[in-house]
């Protein structure tokens, strides 16, 4: 790696007296500073530094490798207390946050890093919170939904989502979410407030209209007719999952029922909610297997 003695080289800057504490206040509160103590003569040094300078540039920029040759620069060593070497600092606003000593595995080094490093997931997180503050709810809902898919469900984006879910009339969606959730998460008094939030939803979603309807389809379950306006009026209060179950029952008696319309408004529904949604997934493979 071309490097420039005591001036910073892309990921890596070699610390000296001059530059040690622009890297160890100014720059640790931009990033992540990895301080390698180091010296020519020490072998498991040179094992080190070369999985140090990968990580670097694999990162691009996400912490900054910060080397200080211990033969060099007695007073940083000692100012650190360093007493064997290579000795590896991380750094974050101006403090020590982690250490150790020797050459561990390149396994072992990634694992420390991402307890410091911004997760995949952070601007996402980000874009939803701008997106939300402005009130655009649908735009905000895939980022939402891809950064839970990352965090492998994460706990409090788990609640951000079906939050948003629940805000957008999305009950059965948030219920996916909740119904994943462990007793430990089930003890947070954000999922008591949800769940609270989806019996006034379910409550609310049971208009008489509905329920006359669902009587109707019940008392006489061959009708299509009845299927399909229910149908609708399950898509008009976001219940979409119930709407989409509606009309691939219609569909499977009559794929051409009301000269196409069934299948024209099952596909806008799954278009609606969006490219990668859960519940549009989950009912276009259906539709395929139906039709094809």
């Amino acid at each position: 790696m071309n490097e420039v003695y005591g001036q910073e080289s892309g990921n890596v800057v070699v610390v000296t007296e001059q530059n040690f504490q622009h890297v160890m206040v100014e720059e640790s509160q931009r990033r992540l500073v990895v301080m390698d103590f180091w010296a020519e003569w020490c072998a498991p040094c040179k094992a080190l530094m070369p999985i140090l300078e990968k990580l670097a540039a694999e990162y691009q920029g996400q912490f900054l490798l910060a080397k200080v040759n211990a033969d060099e620069q007695p007073n940083i060593v000692a100012q650190f207390g360093v007493r064997s070497l290579p000795t590896v600092a991380l750094i974050v606003n101006g403090q020590p946050v982690d250490a150790f000593m020797g050459a561990e595995p390149e396994s072992a080094i990634r694992e420390r890093l991402a307890k410091y490093l911004p997760k995949p997931w952070d601007s996402l997180l980000d874009q939803a919170g701008a997106l939300q503050a402005e009130g655009k709810l649908d735009e905000a809902l895939p980022l939402l939904r891809e950064a839970y898919t990352l965090s492998e469900g994460e706990t409090a984006i788990a609640f951000a989502l079906a939050d948003v879910y629940v805000t957008l009339n999305r009950a059965e969606d948030a219920e996916a979410i909740l119904d994943k959730m462990t007793m430990t998460e089930q003890t947070e008094p954000e999922y008591a407030a949800l769940k609270s939030r989806l019996t006034l939803l379910h409550q609310a979603a049971e208009s008489p209209e509905i329920q006359d309807l669902q009587r109707k389809r019940d008392a006489d379950p061959d009708n299509l007719e009845l299927a399909y306006e229910l149908a609708v009026q399950y898509s008009q209060i976001n219940r979409h999952a119930d709407a989409l179950d509606t009309l691939l029952g219609i569909l499977r008696k009559d794929k051409t029922f009301k000269d196409g319309e069934a299948r024209k408004t099952f596909l806008d529904i799954v278009n609606s909610l969006g490219k990668g949604d859960p519940t549009a997934v989950k009912y276009q493979r259906q539709l395929f297997t139906l039709l094809y």
